[in-house]
């Protein structure tokens, strides 16, 4: 079940991911992220108490650091970074730029974690920035502005290695007890942040005009709960009942979900280029963290 649960994982989030692009329009990167982050958080708490019970984890004050500053990472700064890269070169490529994640991962281990790579990791990197390259060059010149695909480029990438820091930071830590209660305190620990950063800088009266402003709710709420709750619960699960290395790899499909999804809800382009590049990307990722 747990590569079940990977591969759903993947899916749940590539619809959400789509379903931003189709509300992110009205509603800026910021906003939507704080909203999304807040609605996990309030979703987690109750499942935590039903699951994990009231008492708080047992961390030492440096393990509590670490999670809380992984949070705001991984999720305050990745996430508002992906949907902006979202809003600038839509969702294909957007998903496929995120296939970084693995290769990121296997980086910082290697940094961190005293992992080793082979020769054939190597290759595999080769094989992502080769799809990468497939899926964003732009063959129609007037499909995305050469600024807009520079910029989504930075912060797809930049999202993603901000998520894959935030991951090996705690991965020692998620490796013992608390998942749900670790889950909730990222996403409570970069709502926050967030709050902060919008009253410091003068934006949160801004934003709560946004709020209160016409936007597609139906849709920001079904792909909040998909994004921030309903994947997440998957993604633990997977990782749980499956091997990490296999979990990881499945969780890559979400690029090739998206490419779909987004040819098929928001009308994109599903060229050749696109799925020779999605393929050369998960392939890749394969020989990176499988093989």
């Amino acid at each position: 079940m747990g590569e079940v649960f990977a591969v759903a994982c993947a899916a749940v989030w590539a619809l959400a991911v789509v379903l931003f692009k189709r509300s992110g329009e009205t509603l800026p990167a910021f906003e939507l992220n704080l909203f999304k982050n807040l609605l996990g958080a309030v979703l987690m708490l109750p499942t935590v108490l039903l699951i994990e019970g009231s008492a708080l984890p047992e961390f030492s004050p440096r393990q509590w650091l670490i999670v809380l500053v992984s949070g705001i990472i991984g999720i305050a700064v990745a996430d508002t970074w992906y949907l902006r890269a979202l809003n600038l070169m839509g969702a294909s490529r957007t998903g496929v730029v995120a296939s970084l994640y693995s290769p990121f991962v296997v980086i910082l281990s290697m940094l961190f974690l005293g992992e080793v790579m082979a020769g054939w990791q190597l290759a595999g990197f080769v094989l992502v920035l080769g799809g990468i390259l497939l899926v964003t060059w732009r063959s129609n010149r007037m499909d995305v502005s050469l600024r807009a695909l520079r910029l989504g480029v930075f912060h797809g990438a930049a999202a993603v290695l901000m998520m894959a820091i935030g991951i090996v930071m705690i991965k020692p830590i998620l490796e013992g007890e608390h998942f749900f209660a670790i889950a909730g305190l990222r996403l409570a620990a970069g709502s926050v942040a967030m709050l902060i950063f919008a009253g410091v800088t003068g934006g949160l009266g801004r934003m709560m005009q946004r709020f209160r402003q016409p936007q597609p709710w139906p849709t920001i709420v079904i792909a909040s709960v998909l994004a921030s709750y309903v994947s997440m619960i998957l993604w633990l699960a997977g990782y749980r009942l499956a091997p990490a290395s296999i979990a990881s790899v499945l969780n890559e499909t979400a690029a090739v979900f998206i490419v779909l999804f987004a040819w098929w809800m928001l009308g994109e382009a599903l060229s050749p280029r696109r799925v020779l590049g999605a393929a050369l990307t998960f392939g890749g990722v394969c020989a990176i963290v499988l093989l």
